[in-house]
């Protein structure tokens, strides 16, 4: 049986810091501190080589709890659908009304933040209701 109990989850991107602050925001996770001797991120990143300039960034939760979520720059663009997507829990624990009203209001803040709405899945007796949305890059995640 594996020991292992920790994973980062990989996104590919166009803008690795800029994909970062936006799930920063989302989840509530921070980006690690900046190296000694760089007063930012970006200071950091230009004193790489060209070919180095935010390749990868990331980010964590600071509870330890969830998971260290990497960006990493790719030169092709998002074309299909995701085959593995993130499941934010803002109603987890609530069912019906209050659930949707919960999801719908952090789906505004999202939307807020650069998010796209994609699609409201309401309750149907055997399901609660969830929301579909995409990324400021178009990748997929769900609010349940």
């Amino acid at each position: 049986m594996s020991t292992i109990k920790q994973f980062q989850v990989t996104f590919d991107c166009a803008e690795p810091a800029r994909l970062a602050a936006f799930w920063c925001e989302v989840l509530g996770y921070v980006v690690p501190a900046v190296p000694e001797g760089f007063a930012t991120w970006e200071e950091y990143h230009h004193s790489l080589p060209p070919e180095e300039h935010e390749i990868y960034f990331a980010c964590s939760d600071p509870s330890g709890l969830g998971p260290r979520l990497l960006f990493q720059k790719v030169p092709e663009g998002k074309v299909v659908k995701n085959r593995v997507h993130l499941d934010v829990r803002a109603g987890a624990g609530l069912v019906g009304d209050e659930r949707l009203a919960t999801l719908e209001a952090e789906c505004a803040r999202l939307m807020a933040l650069g998010a796209k709405h994609v699609l409201t899945q309401r309750a149907d007796g055997v399901n609660e209701s969830c929301i579909t949305m995409q990324d400021i890059e178009g990748n997929e995640f769900c609010l349940d």
